[in-house]
């Protein structure tokens, strides 16, 4: 990584702000030359040795900054994971498919080695017929349901096009599980939080979870001396919701599909419920994420198994929680 030039967009996003601390720690035996953190929020912590680009993605001035900087690897964080109150889908295409588009053409632009991307195992989509463990050769069919899932997957279709035509940018895609840590809240943790976790008969609705620090550390391999390629990335193993359940000292609310996607359709407009009855297939298909390429190819173990992640999360909340909650 030494002498490296970097920038990392979605900089002040929970993964973001960690990633580029990492980089710009002075205890890294082989420092960038450069970090640059570019968010369209401006960050609340400056560190030392960071330049700071506010901006949004989709601004065609990020050719001009990746040229100002001397930019020779890039980290693409930036997506709308979960949309705030009032989001429309049109919006978050433009962030997450045209807004990756652009980053790609002022890479491809002014000659940019690497780009390092986020996707996520929504890529594959939430499927029936997936198979028991996904591997990296299996096709993405993000549902068209789920904005995330779908705009995942145009990304990675874009992703393909630009390694056939442009070579030169390495690209290394990191397809990333349910991530964990210490204080992540998204809408997976939510539905954790429940006094009953809601099971579908008949499906496990598996979970493979990666804890954050590993998140950060497969990153930094990736702009460092990993391999280019696609890499799904997730602890060792699976749990089922009623393990989760189980865990969490919780007991399991099942419901047969047809009642579910029954109660979801009525209970959403009303607004008694965030989820909708597509919903259903994103608890009952959940993509299970192989992860033997991220250790044998790609180089890196992560630390913690899924099952010891959890762990890990629910004891951070149990000590997060007031004394006698």
């Amino acid at each position: 990584m030494r002498g490296q030039r970097i920038l990392v967009t979605g900089a002040s996003g929970y993964l973001g702000r960690q990633v580029v601390a990492r980089l710009a720690d002075p205890a890294l035996t082989e420092r960038p030359a450069c970090v640059v953190a570019h968010d369209i929020r401006a960050s609340s912590e400056r560190l030392p040795g960071v330049v700071y680009e506010e901006a949004d993605i989709r601004d065609p001035r990020m050719a001009e900054i990746i040229q100002r900087h001397g930019i020779d690897t890039v980290v693409h964080l930036a997506s709308i994971v979960t949309p705030g109150k009032g989001s429309r889908r049109e919006f978050e295409y433009d962030v997450d498919v045209n807004g990756t588009r652009n980053v790609l053409q002022a890479c491809v632009q002014h000659g940019v080695r690497r780009i390092v991307v986020s996707s996520s195992g929504a890529a594959y989509g939430y499927h029936a017929d997936n198979a028991a463990w996904l591997t990296e050769d299996m096709p993405v069919r993000g549902n068209e349901v789920f904005a995330y899932a779908h705009h995942k997957r145009l990304v990675e279709e874009m992703l393909a096009d630009h390694r056939q035509q442009h070579p030169a940018l390495e690209q290394v895609v990191l397809r990333i599980g349910t991530i964990l840590g210490a204080t992540v809240r998204n809408q997976i943790t939510d539905l954790f939080e429940k006094p009953r976790l809601l099971a579908i008969r008949g499906s496990d609705s598996p979970f493979v979870f990666i804890w954050d620090q590993d998140v950060v550390g497969i990153i930094v391999r990736a702009v460092g001396d990993g391999p280019a390629g696609i890499y799904n990335v997730a602890g060792d193993g699976a749990l089922s919701i009623h393990d989760i359940a189980a865990r969490l000292g919780k007991r399991c609310l099942v419901l047969p599909a047809a009642l579910l996607r029954t109660a979801l359709a009525l209970l959403k407009p009303l607004g008694l419920t965030q989820y909708g009855p597509e919903q259903l297939d994103f608890l009952r298909y959940r993509p299970v994420l192989l992860n033997t390429r991220l250790k044998e190819v790609f180089g890196y173990m992560p630390r913690y198994t899924s099952a010891e992640v959890f762990e890990l999360y629910r004891q951070a909340r149990q000590a997060q929680r007031p004394q006698g909650a």
